[in-house]
């Protein structure tokens, strides 16, 4: 019920009510739910993490979402998506030993991510993804060794719904991050890289890696 500039929405099972123009995030927080896990942007810097699905009224629809930027409706559902699946597939690589060796990209790409080649081309990862990324191509790209796909992962922020849900367990993100360093190695840095990293160092960006999330 819709209440003097206020709306009514179901966060995680409970009802709330929250001021018209605010996120779902920050209707949660000022609700004085307790947020402890999957919102990375308090403290830390980093994004991505607030991930929901939500159901608007009358629609069956589900749409994956982050939870900061999407505003609160009278009747939206929201759950958020806490963990990745448990037995979810680790990368683990070096990335001290790629300047220069750029003639067995794809083998590396091969041994790192061997899933990426087993694609099903189902959409799921562009579907999911939040930033409206061309997600399965860029998968398709890295598989064949084709560094420019880099670029379409440029705008991503790791919140994971791509990973979550691809039926092959490919980890498109982590692809995507993978190649990007790859390029980085052998290539020239990213300009926005650059300008961050002088935002950090100058001051004029502050990063609280111990900030306590409450």
């Amino acid at each position: 019920m819709k209440e003097n500039n206020c709306v009514s929405l179901v966060v995680n099972g409970k009802q709330l009510k929250a001021d018209e123009g605010c996120s779902i995030l920050e209707a949660v927080m000022k609700s004085g739910e307790t947020v402890t896990d999957n919102i990375g942007c308090s403290g830390q810097g980093v994004c991505g993490s607030c991930r929901v699905l939500v159901r608007r009224q009358d629609e069956k629809k589900i749409i994956s979402t982050l939870a900061c930027e999407t505003k609160v409706e009278e009747g939206l559902q929201v759950s958020f998506l806490d963990h990745l699946p448990v037995n979810h597939r680790q990368h683990v690589y070096k990335t001290n030993d790629w300047e220069g060796k750029s003639w067995n990209i794809l083998q590396r790409i091969n041994e790192v991510f061997p899933e990426a080649k087993h694609c099903r081309h189902c959409g799921g990862c562009d579907n999911a993804c939040p930033k409206h990324l061309e997600v399965q191509k860029g998968v398709n790209m890295a598989a064949e060794g084709d560094l420019n796909a880099a670029a379409i992962f440029n705008e991503c922020i790791m919140c994971n719904l791509c990973t979550i849900a691809c039926p092959e367990m490919i980890s498109p993100n982590h692809l995507g991050t993978y190649v990007r360093r790859l390029t980085t190695a052998m290539t020239l840095r990213p300009s926005d890289l650059l300008r961050r990293l002088h935002q950090i160092d100058s001051g004029e960006m502050t990063i609280d890696l111990d900030a306590e999330i409450k």
